[in-house]
């Protein structure tokens, strides 16, 4: 029996709806010009987001998203990351899982890399 978990990424400039569950960003930097009473999050799980190294090397270029999403995955298998990963799976079995993010495209994110690996 397969179960799949509701999962999605979504830009933390949008603003909050009432279908987002529980909110997560998934950024190791706050994003800019946003208060924590905008952002409307429920938690901020740093320790998940990918090295500073890696974020730099992919710089949001659709053309690497492929490439960063295997070396993000890759990354994920260091302890604490797995253990932050571990935890918003622990999220998503109770409701819906927003995993928000400063990028402009969601969607070639790590937030999304994120969704579709606890979506499964």
């Amino acid at each position: 029996m397969s179960t799949t978990t509701d999962v999605q990424a979504r830009r933390v400039y949008d603003a909050a709806r009432d279908d987002d569950g529980t909110r997560v960003l998934v950024d190791r930097i706050w994003p800019r010009g946003m208060t924590k009473a905008k952002a409307a999050l429920d938690e901020w799980c740093k320790d998940v987001s990918p090295s500073t190294e890696l974020r730099k090397w992919y710089g949001h270029d659709p053309a690497k998203f492929h490439e960063f999403a295997q070396r993000y995955k890759g990354e994920l298998e260091a302890p604490a990351r797995r253990q932050a990963l571990d935890h918003l799976r622990e999220l998503a079995k109770a409701q819906r899982l927003t995993l928000l993010t400063a990028t402009k495209a969601a969607g070639i994110s790590e937030a999304q890399v994120l969704a579709d690996l606890i979506g499964r």
